[in-house]
């Protein structure tokens, strides 16, 4: 995303959360109130990015459905297969505002390592059909799309999560849901690995965050969206490696320490020097590179010991 849609949407982003966390509170219109925090959660552009110009021919678009969603809801989703047809398969779970013609650029990259995509828009995004989303209807929307890549990729060994900003919470809430199924039927976990960017430890943190400067209200407490991955990563039990650029201004690369430290092993850690919210990707290539073969050659840990005390962490250069 080009720098200055990052300024525009970090100001844009934080003016509208702080009016609306200072207003939350009163005693009015909870639902309607409620809606406004999703709008500004997700904050949807409509239509293409600027900067898209197209898909290649390879890439087949998919429509994802679940029984619930009736003629009104869908899922809308690009598959793009890896040169090597047996390669490992990332879900990628986008963040706020861009819908996927804006997230092409990062999906390219990721698919130019060797990796098949799927990568879906939530209902309410791009051509995905539905109302305005939520927290919890973003969580089953991933969800549908992992049932699409358990089918595209059968190999659990062969299958990973990915999630930007926040769909790093998003892609955090499906991993730990994969752990807990694994760890109550005793079977290994159905993931190769998790690897999150540019991510927060809950939007309340966020919240309190961008809010500290200009109000003194309990901004923290006031927030319906939880999006509470601090509390949820330890459960993922299967290989992680969490990114940052060390000079994001929109999301502190702190939240990422904090889950860092809060997550099991084996873990890795990589702060991309001179990173924004967006180009941590591209910028850091190689090491991005190198993190993501250090994730897949490492072992996933036995479902049984995930009351372990977590072993030192290590951290990627």
């Amino acid at each position: 995303m080009p720098q200055f849609f990052l300024a525009h949407f970090k100001a844009r982003w934080i003016f509208w959360l702080c009016m609306l966390l200072i207003v939350v509170g009163l005693p009015v219109g909870c639902a309607a109130l409620q809606h406004k925090e999703r709008e500004l959660v997700f904050m949807i552009e409509p239509g293409t990015a600027s900067w898209y110009h197209g898909i290649p021919a390879d890439v087949q678009e998919l429509e994802l459905k679940a029984p619930s969603f009736g003629v009104s809801q869908n899922i809308h989703a690009w598959w793009w297969l890896a040169e090597k047809r047996d390669a490992p398969a990332i879900l990628y779970l986008h963040g706020s505002r861009w819908n996927l013609t804006g997230q092409f650029f990062r999906i390219e990259q990721l698919h130019a390592l060797g990796f098949s995509v799927l990568a879906i828009d939530y209902r309410g995004f791009g051509e995905s059909k539905g109302q305005l989303p939520s927290e919890a209807s973003v969580y089953e929307d991933a969800r549908i799309a992992w049932a699409r890549l358990k089918q595209l990729q059968p190999d659990p060994r062969k299958r990973l999560i990915y999630g930007h900003s926040l769909g790093g919470a998003v892609a955090v809430d499906l991993a730990s849901e994969l752990g807990r199924d694994a760890l109550k039927s005793d079977e290994p976990i159905q993931a190769r690995g998790l690897i999150i960017e540019s991510t927060f430890t809950n939007l309340a943190d966020v919240a309190a965050s961008v809010a500290s400067t200009r109000t003194s209200l309990p901004v923290r407490w006031l927030v319906s969206q939880k999006f509470d991955s601090i509390d949820k990563i330890a459960d993922i039990h299967m290989p992680l490696l969490i990114v940052h650029g060390a000079a994001d201004q929109f999301v502190s690369p702190r939240f990422s320490e904090q889950l860092f430290q809060a997550a099991q092993e084996p873990k890795n850690l990589l702060m991309v020097p001179g990173g924004n919210h967006n180009n941590s990707m591209n910028l850091g290539r190689q090491a991005y590179g190198q993190a993501i073969q250090t994730l897949l050659n490492e072992q996933a840990p036995p479902v049984h010991a995930s009351n372990d005390s977590a072993a030192p962490a290590k951290q990627a250069g």
